[in-house]
């Protein structure tokens, strides 16, 4: 009987890991590319790929179910109705009382996008700028009617401004030019009284309409850059912003009184972006880079440094007996250059 009972027990442990390995796993996960993605009908992303190392070194089968919010995916953690959950999945404090988590897969952060418009201000079109056009004009109109005026209280004092009108819009024009930059022709000097008294004035006021000209040409030249230079989050006040709504992101922005529009999802949101709806996005530092990379490129840039450091990790139900043999895989993997790999394929050297 002894002999019966320890073969049996023999048979039941050279069985059992057979058993488990053959057991299928639910693994949750939503399209963040390039963490999680759907290509030619093939699941793909750098963290699908590591969990398919994870996996093939633990002897795993599973099925992949994708769903399209980071609500539903983390729901079914929380239920205990799916084993696991990967893609871009923050590790936090609030989260962590609601489920477990693996040791870190990724290092991350927040970021901030903003198009590539205004971050070099050409001359040429600040010049050809409404603005800009309607300065000039207006100069032009202030010393044509200035030298104008000083030709009809003169035109019968000095031989300067004897002519008709026609014939002295220039002349006129030339003298009010030079009273402006020049502060005037010593011998043009105004003979009529009210010439005097005109011309005293414009002297003075010539003062004025120089400093206000020249300002209203450099803000003209400056403006279209103070407005798009976004280098960090105290510049976001008073942009449109906009983010994944229910996401890390989105609860930094609110800590900060920052208002922006959230979008369902990064897709949305990069949609939102092109078509301007948005100057600025806050979001996942990897995801944007990509975007920037890849769709976006020569379109939009990142700017500032990451801040708001966060890890993502493999999402688990609270007490999963699963949560052991995750950590120890993903630590070989790391050891063996596995991890290394799979990174430097979707996001190139550290």
């Amino acid at each position: 009987m002894k002999l019966i009972f320890r073969f049996l027990a023999a048979l039941f442990v050279f069985l059992s890991p057979a058993t488990f390995s053959a057991e299928s796993h639910k693994i949750m996960t939503i399209t963040r590319v390039p963490f999680s993605m759907e290509e030619n009908g093939k699941e793909t992303g750098f963290s699908l790929e590591l969990w398919d190392a994870l996996a093939e070194e633990l002897g795993w089968e599973y099925e992949v179910s994708r769903v399209s919010s980071f609500p539903e995916m983390l729901g079914a953690i929380q239920n205990g109705s799916a084993d696991a959950a990967i893609a871009n999945i923050s590790i936090t404090a609030n989260r962590e009382l609601v489920m477990d988590f693996s040791q870190p897969i990724f290092e991350a952060g927040l970021q901030i996008m903003t198009d590539t418009d205004g971050s070099d201000v050409s001359i040429w079109s600040a010049v050809i700028s409404r603005d800009m056009l309607i300065a000039i004009a207006g100069a032009f109109a202030l010393l044509f009617g200035g030298g104008m005026l000083m030709w009809y209280f003169e035109k019968h004092h000095q031989d300067y401004f004897d002519m008709p009108a026609r014939k002295a819009m220039f002349p006129a024009f030339w003298w009010a030019l030079n009273l402006v930059v020049n502060g005037g022709f010593e011998e043009r000097q105004p003979r009529s009284p009210m010439g005097r008294v005109f011309g005293v004035f414009l002297v003075i006021s010539s003062l004025f309409l120089v400093s206000v000209f020249v300002a209203r040409i450099t803000a003209v030249l400056t403006i279209d850059a103070i407005q798009s230079n976004v280098s960090g989050i105290g510049d976001l006040y008073g942009k449109s912003i906009g983010t994944v709504e229910a996401s890390t992101a989105a609860d930094f922005l609110e800590r900060r009184d920052l208002r922006f529009t959230g979008y369902a999802n990064p897709t949305e949101l990069i949609e939102a972006f092109e078509a301007k709806e948005v100057d600025a996005v806050v979001f996942d530092a990897p995801i944007l880079a990509y975007y920037v990379a890849h769709e976006g490129k020569g379109k939009a840039r990142l700017v500032g440094p990451i801040f708001l450091p966060e890890n993502y990790g493999i999402a688990l139900p609270t007490n999963s007996p699963y949560a052991d043999q995750i950590n120890h895989s993903l630590l070989k993997l790391r050891e063996d250059g596995t991890y290394d790999t799979i990174y430097r394929k979707w996001f190139g050297a550290k």
